[in-house]
C-alpha cells in the first residue's frame, strides 16, 4: 500500500527548537537552563505584552491570578487564538452544516473517502513511561481538595477535568490553572477550614492528565478582536505554557484527554494545535499526549481516522458512555424511530453501546493505542450497607464486562471505587494493558452502530430526568460542576441526556407505557411535582437561596423548545454572567 498522508495546515513547521527572538513568549531561565513559562520581566507595567497582543482579562483578579495570567502566557494565548480560532470556528460549522443534512434525510456511515487509512498499516507512537498503566482512571474537577484527593488516591490517572465536571466561573477556571501549577510541582495543599483536617500529596501519585473544555465553548472572560476566545485553547494553552517545561524536568510530560470531538478533521485541527505549541515552546514534537473521548456518536463512525490524525501524539480512545447517549439523541433528534426508552434502560448491555465499545478496543490495539472504560458513577452509600453492597456489585460487573472485552483501564468518580476497579481489571489482566488482545473477532457495521436501545418510558424515568436535570443545573450555576445527587456523581454529561430526553419525548409525542403522550403540559405539572419533592429533599430554606427558579425554566425552556438546543452548557453560561467572578 502506498503511504497515507494527512493534509497540513497553511502553517509550516520548522524543526528543531526555534530561536529565542521568533516567539514574545518563549523565555530562557537565568540559569541558562531549558525554556521557562516565566517570563524574566514579567513586572506589573499596564503597557504589557498582553495588551500590545490584543488579549487582556476583562475579569476582576484572584487570588494569584497574576501567576498565572502572566504577559507572556497571554501573548502564547493570543497567538494560539489567532492561528486556531478560525478553524475552530470553521470545525463548528463543520458539525453544524452535517446536522443540517442529517436533518434533512442524510446518514452516517463509515467514510469512503479515508478507507485507505482504515485498510493501511499503521501505528500510534508508543507510550511514555508513566502512561502505559491506565488501569485505574479516577476523574473530577480542578478544586484543590479533589485534586491532592484523586493524586493520592492509588488510580494510575487522575483526569482533572475543566470541562463537564466543572462549571466555567472566572474562580474556578484560573483558579484550577493554580491549583494544578502547584499539584505539578507537588506543592499543593489544603486546610480544611470547617473541620481543621489538612490535605498534603502523598509519596505515590496518580499521572496527571488534564481535560480542557470542548470546541464549542467559548471563554468570555478573555478577548481576542472583540471576540471571546475559545474555552479549549485558553485551558490548554495555559496549563501547557506552565507546565509542559516542569514536567519533562519530572521524566513525565503534557497530556491531555480530548472531549466533544465529532471528526478526524477536529483531531488534525488538535494535532496542528499541539505541533505549534510544542515549537513555540521549543519542547519537540509528540510530546504532548492526547486520549480522545470517543462520546459522540459521528465519532464513532470515525475512530481509526481520528487515531490516524493524532497517531505521533496519540495515547488511546476513551469510551464516553454518558455524552455518547446524549450524542445518540441529539445526532438523530430529527428521526421519529429512534425514540430512547428511560435513560437507566440505556445500559452498556445495549446492543449499539456494545458495538460502540467493542469496535473500541478493536481500533485501538490494532494501532497500539489503550482502549479506555466508562465511567462508574457510584458513589459510597454511608448510611445503607445493603444498598451500598448492591451498588458496589453493580461497578464490578460492568468493569468485568470491560476487562473481559479486552479495555486496557476504566474510570471511576469517587476514590472508594479505585480498589474495587483494580481488583476486577487485575485478576484477569497479565500485564499493564491488553495491546495485545486485538479482537479480530469484532465485526461493527453501520446498523451495528445504529440499533436503537429497546426499553419501555416510565412516569418514573420522565420524574427522574426532571429531578436531576434541575438539580445538575442549579447546582452548575452556583459554581459547582460535579454533583452527588441520588448516591451517583453526576456531571454536565447526565444532565444533558435528562433534558434531551425530555425534549426528543416531547418533540415526537411518545407515550410512556400507561399509554399517556410526553406533553409541554405534562412536562410543566412535573416540574412543579418535583421542585416540590427537591425541596422535601434538602429543606425549604437551601431551596429558596439556591437558584433553583432559573434551573427550572432553563430546562422548561430547553426540553419544551421546538429546536434542540446543542449544548445546555451553552445556554447556561449567559447566566452565570450574573456571578461576580
Amino acid at each position: 500500500m502506498r503511504a497515507v498522508t494527512a493534509r497540513k495546515d497553511s502553517v509550516s513547521y520548522r524543526s528543531g527548537p526555534q530561536n529565542a527572538a521568533d516567539s514574545d513568549f518563549r523565555t530562557t531561565s537565568r540559569s541558562g537552563g531549558p525554556p521557562t513559562a516565566r517570563s524574566t520581566d514579567m513586572g506589573n507595567s499596564a503597557t504589557s505584552k498582553a495588551q500590545r497582543s490584543g488579549l487582556v482579562p476583562d475579569a476582576p483578579s484572584g487570588p494569584r491570578h497574576d501567576e498565572i495570567l502572566t504577559d507572556d502566557a497571554l501573548g502564547f494565548l493570543a497567538d494560539l487564538g489567532r492561528r486556531f480560532g478560525p478553524r475552530i470556528d470553521e470545525a463548528l460549522e463543520r458539525r453544524a452544516a452535517r446536522q443540517r443534512e442529517l436533518t434533512a434525510g442524510g446518514g452516517l456511515d463509515f467514510l469512503p473517502e479515508t478507507e485507505e487509512i482504515r485498510r493501511g498499516e499503521w501505528r500510534v507512537a508508543p507510550a511514555p513511561r508513566d502512561l502505559t498503566r491506565r488501569i485505574v482512571e479516577i476523574t473530577g474537577p480542578v478544586d484543590r481538595k479533589m485534586i491532592i484527593n484523586a493524586l493520592n488516591s492509588g488510580a494510575d490517572v487522575f483526569m482533572a477535568d475543566f470541562e463537564d465536571a466543572t462549571s466555567p466561573t472566572w474562580t474556578n477556571l484560573i483558579g484550577g490553572q493554580v491549583n494544578l501549577h502547584d499539584a505539578v510541582r507537588r506543592r499543593i495543599t489544603w486546610n480544611d477550614p470547617a473541620t481543621g483536617k489538612s490535605y498534603r500529596l502523598g509519596e505515590r501519585l496518580a499521572t496527571l492528565v488534564v481535560r480542557p473544555r470542548g470546541l464549542h465553548l467559548p471563554e468570555r472572560h478573555l478577548r481576542l478582536a472583540s471576540a471571546p476566545m475559545h474555552g479549549a485553547l485558553v485551558d490548554f494553552g495555559l496549563y501547557f505554557f506552565h507546565n509542559a517545561t516542569e514536567l519533562l524536568r519530572q521524566g513525565s510530560g503534557p497530556y491531555f484527554y480530548l472531549p466533544k470531538l465529532e471528526s478526524h478533521l477536529e483531531a488534525r485541527l488538535w494535532n496542528d494545535i499541539f505541533l505549534h505549541a510544542q515549537e513555540a515552546l521549543g519542547i519537540p514534537a509528540g510530546t504532548i499526549r492526547a486520549t480522545v473521548l470517543i462520546e459522540t456518536l459521528p465519532a464513532a463512525f470515525e475512530m481509526e481516522e481520528i487515531l490516524y490524525e493524532l497517531r505521533d501524539h496519540a495515547s488511546g480512545l476513551n469510551c464516553g458512555r454518558w455524552d455518547y447517549i446524549f450524542s445518540f439523541i441529539k445526532t438523530q433528534q430529527h428521526d421519529p424511530s429512534v425514540i430512547l426508552p428511560d435513560r437507566s434502560q440505556v445500559t452498556m448491555q445495549q446492543p449499539c453501546m456494545r458495538a460502540y465499545t467493542q469496535l473500541a478496543v478493536r481500533t485501538c490495539h490494532r494501532r497500539g493505542a489503550f482502549a479506555m472504560g466508562g465511567m462508574a458513577a457510584q458513589i459510597p452509600i454511608r448510611n445503607d450497607e445493603r444498598a451500598n453492597a448492591e451498588a458496589l456489585d453493580k461497578v464490578r460487573a460492568d468493569k468485568l464486562r470491560e476487562v473481559t472485552d479486552g479495555h486496557d483501564g476504566t474510570w471511576v468518580a469517587h476514590p472508594a471505587l479505585v480498589p474495587v476497579a483494580r481488583e476486577v481489571f487485575e485478576a484477569r489482566m497479565d500485564g499493564p494493558h491488553q495491546l495485545s488482545k486485538l479482537r479480530e473477532d469484532v465485526r461493527v457495521t453501520r446498523a451495528d452502530l445504529l440499533a436503537v436501545p429497546e426499553g419501555t418510558r416510565t412516569e418514573h424515568g420522565l420524574r427522574l430526568n426532571v429531578r436531576v436535570g434541575v438539580q445538575y443545573i442549579e447546582a452548575w450555576l452556583r459554581g459547582v460542576g460535579a454533583v452527588p445527587l441520588y448516591n451517583l456523581m453526576e456531571d454536565a454529561a447526565t444532565a444533558e441526556i435528562s433534558r434531551t430526553q425530555v425534549w426528543q419525548w416531547i418533540r415526537h409525542g411518545a407515550t410512556l407505557d400507561d399509554g399517556r403522550p410526553v406533553t409541554p403540559g405534562m412536562l410543566n405539572e412535573v416540574m412543579a411535582e418535583e421542585l416540590d419533592v427537591i425541596m422535601g429533599e434538602i429543606g425549604k430554606d437551601r431551596m429558596a437561596t439556591g437558584r433553583f427558579d432559573e434551573a427550572s425554566r432553563l430546562f422548561l425552556q430547553l426540553a419544551a423548545s421546538g429546536v434542540l438546543e446543542e449544548f445546555l452548557t451553552l445556554s447556561a453560561y449567559d447566566l452565570l454572567s450574573g456571578d461576580p467572578s
